[in-house]
């Protein structure tokens, strides 16, 4: 299979008839992440509350995805991934435009991700976005 050029690219809303298709990627892309970050219950709980999912396709091709969210005083963006295929045809970049676009549209000046510090290559590529580490400290607590 072709990969994608830039060219070829749309990003655009989430529709419910991506749904399968961008449960599989995250899973593919996510396989490690621990049970309550399961992609279907994460994007029923997300849609419930807003509409900040997005989509890349390749002509009618699913290839990449994220959520995004924005409470009022900063942005945020979880559950990046373009398909393991399609990396480095600028998918990514594109999405992550599209999604830097709709905040600012919304008020939103400040921006924040998560990145696992061992992903180096993710790391990488959210740099060449213009993001920087800050020197905080992410703390987690499960609740239930």
């Amino acid at each position: 299979m072709m990969m994608a050029t830039s060219a070829d690219l749309q990003v655009r809303a989430y529709r419910e008839s991506d749904r399968a298709a961008l449960i599989r990627l995250w899973e593919v892309s996510f396989p490690d992440d621990p049970p309550h970050n399961a992609p279907a219950a994460n994007l029923d709980r997300k849609l419930a509350r807003d509409d900040l999912v997005f989509v890349v396709l390749a002509g009618d091709k699913l290839i990449g995805g994220c959520m995004a969210g924005w409470d009022g005083h900063r942005g945020w963006v979880y559950s990046v991934a373009v398909s393991p295929a399609e990396r480095g045809t600028g998918a990514g970049r594109r999405l992550m435009s599209h999604v830097e676009a709709v905040l600012a549209s919304k008020g939103c000046t400040k921006l924040n991700l998560q990145v696992r510090s061992t992903n180096s290559d993710v790391i990488r590529f959210y740099e060449s976005l213009g993001f920087s580490v800050e020197e905080r400290v992410s703390m987690g607590k499960k609740l239930g």
